[in-house]
């Protein structure tokens, strides 16, 4: 059986407590520091509660110690690794080999997706360190990570929702050349979003003020049983930096195909935790941030996953703005021709649209029918396609209608004796408890009602904890029951609880790694360091994506190739046989 794992994405405790309300198997979030985003740090303290509340479900929560250290910084790193595994971390996420020799480090070790793993050769190497658990970079095609997949014992982690690096992760150093803050220490300024002009060799501008190095983001829902085939055990969401709405509303979506997909395998996969989640929200990630999705290779072919004319949020598209009616005062009105019909807006909906500058975007005060009210937008105009990036009534109810996690409990209630009530409980995680209650009551004269009363208080909830009665036998004389009174049938399931939550829950085995490959961390290096002036590689290419492409589109492209920003030339180079592009700095 192949335990199939949701791993979310966590800000801080919060965030994490609500993406396993909402069915993520696992919660990775950073401590203090070392966690590969600077403005994403917690506490040991929060760590530990965290924790405290994942493993009630036989979750799991990663802290993340990815980024690349200093001289001198590797004593303090250790001492956090350390709290961060006395708090009751299930594993560490890396990217420094030098951890795998420190014999003190008893959880698992996990190889970041910054070690920049895309071939077999350098997921064996992190095998060979004794990693239980490789995460592949996302610019792979399903026959590579198939064939990683087959190469390696270890787990295969691979991410399949949220923001794409354009470059190979852990192979960027754009950010550190153009501003000095390096993304190897959590500190990246996202110079892939940035603006550029894309000239050519004579200087001609081919594009001017747009996001040329900007991709959608990666959704890849509709292929989680192919990578599951392919021995991918791990399905990861990207988005550490996002809001809580975002974390609910993509882990909800992606727990609910996770669970199609065990239904239809049920002899195949089953979830890596437990619990069932009731209630809450249709998920719907068309309606939170997103610039648009892409699968990017995994099919091996090439295809448009540029966002440079959006390279922030658009959501949803909604319709064509019509009728502006522009007032005194710096208000305006227009109205949607909606794309759909049934479309709704509501007073604080956002909205967007593009421009040659960009994407604007604006809040609507009032919206009434399809009319909305506004401060002047002075971009606007009639015949734009308006999206909306803000929906102020799904917003709303993924705050006010919470998920529920609950773990199901079978109940076999037996009577017997002068009154003796023993109920047996049987968790979906297999733990049993048998609690015996003495019933010094009188009997029943509705035999019926009594055994209808004690059915319905016991199969109630308390705690985490689901009840339902599976069996009820009766061998007192005469079948009879005692007289229970609501509160005290109550009382009873709540001591069972009691009971059940005294005992840990039975969490499937996490991979602990081969000790058999373990071998010495000499220096923290790892192969195939890359030159220095190579900024970034991608398997992104800008030729491809205006059309350019001699191999694939027999276009005559241009020899030389160049990015503009605020006074800074980067150069563009084109393998043609690898089929990947490279930027370095343009000589002078």
């Amino acid at each position: 059986m192949q335990c199939l794992e949701l791993l979310a994405p966590a800000r801080n405790k919060d965030i994490g407590i609500a993406a396993i309300d909402c069915g993520a198997d696992a919660v990775y979030i950073a401590g203090p520091d070392f966690g590969a985003r600077k403005a994403a740090g917690n506490s040991f303290e929060d760590i530990a509660e965290l924790c405290s509340y994942a493993h009630r479900f036989g979750a799991r929560i990663f802290v993340t110690f990815n980024t690349l250290w200093l001289d001198g910084e590797a004593e303090e790193a250790h001492r956090q690794l350390l709290r961060a595994q006395a708090a009751g971390a299930d594993a560490f996420i890396i990217r420094e080999p030098r951890i795998a020799a420190w014999d003190d480090i008893t959880v698992p070790l996990h190889a970041s997706t910054q070690c920049a793993i895309r071939d077999v050769e350098r997921a064996r190497y992190y095998e060979s360190l004794g990693c239980a658990r490789i995460i592949l970079e996302r610019e792979l095609s399903l026959e590579t990570i198939r064939e990683i997949c087959s190469a390696v014992r270890c787990e295969v982690e691979f991410f399949v929702h949220g923001a794409l690096c354009v470059c190979y992760s852990g192979d960027c150093r754009l950010s550190e050349y153009i501003d000095g803050r390096s993304a190897d220490r959590g500190e990246c300024i996202q110079a892939c979003r940035s603006l550029y002009d894309l000239v050519d060799g004579d200087g001609r501008v081919l594009l001017r003020n747009k996001a040329v190095l900007s991709l959608k983001d990666f959704n890849l829902r509709a292929r989680l049983g192919d990578l599951a085939e392919a021995g991918v055990s791990s399905f990861k969401i990207e988005g550490r930096l996002k809001s809580a709405s975002y974390v609910k509303n993509v882990v909800r979506d992606y727990s609910l195909a996770l669970d199609r997909l065990v239904a239809e395998h049920p002899d195949r996969y089953c979830r890596a935790s437990f619990g069932e989640v009731t209630g809450g929200f249709v998920p719907d990630t068309d309606k939170t941030f997103n610039r648009g999705y892409t699968e990017l290779f995994l099919d091996g072919k090439r295809g448009r996953w540029s966002s440079m004319d959006a390279p922030k949020s658009m959501g949803e598209r909604i319709g064509t703005v019509r009728q502006i009616r522009r007032t005194p005062g710096r208000t305006m009105q227009f109205r949607v021709e909606p794309l759909r019909r049934g479309l709704e807006l509501r007073n604080g909906d956002g909205f967007a649209f593009t421009t040659a500058d960009g994407v604007t975007g604006f809040r609507g005060d009032v919206c009434e029918g399809l009319k909305v009210s506004c401060k002047e937008v002075p971009d606007l105009r009639e015949g734009m396609t308006l999206y909306r990036n803000i929906n102020a009534a799904f917003e709303k109810a993924l705050e006010a209608q919470a998920c529920r996690r609950e773990i199901p409990v079978r109940l076999s209630v037996r009577i017997h004796g002068k009154y003796v009530l023993e109920v047996r409980a049987l968790s979906q995680d297999g733990r049993e408890v048998v609690s015996p209650f003495h019933t010094d009551v009188e009997t029943a004269e509705n035999r019926e009602r009594a055994e209808a009363m004690l059915r319905e208080q016991l199969s109630k909830r308390s705690g985490i904890y689901r009840f339902s009665v599976e069996e009820l036998s009766v061998e007192t004389a005469g079948g009879k029951l005692p007289l229970l009174s609501a509160s005290t049938i109550n009382g009873i399931r709540r001591l069972v609880a009691e009971d059940i939550d005294a005992l840990p829950c039975r969490a499937h085995p996490l991979a602990q790694g081969a000790p058999d490959f373990v071998r010495p961390v000499p220096d923290g290096t790892s192969p195939r360091d890359t030159s220095r002036t190579e900024l970034m590689r991608s398997r992104y290419c800008v030729r491809y994506e205006l059309g350019l492409c001699p191999k694939y589109q027999g276009a005559q492209a241009p020899q030389e190739l160049y990015l503009l920003n605020n006074g800074r030339r980067l150069a563009l180079h084109f393998d043609c046989k690898a089929c990947e592009m490279t930027v370095t700095p343009a000589q002078k």
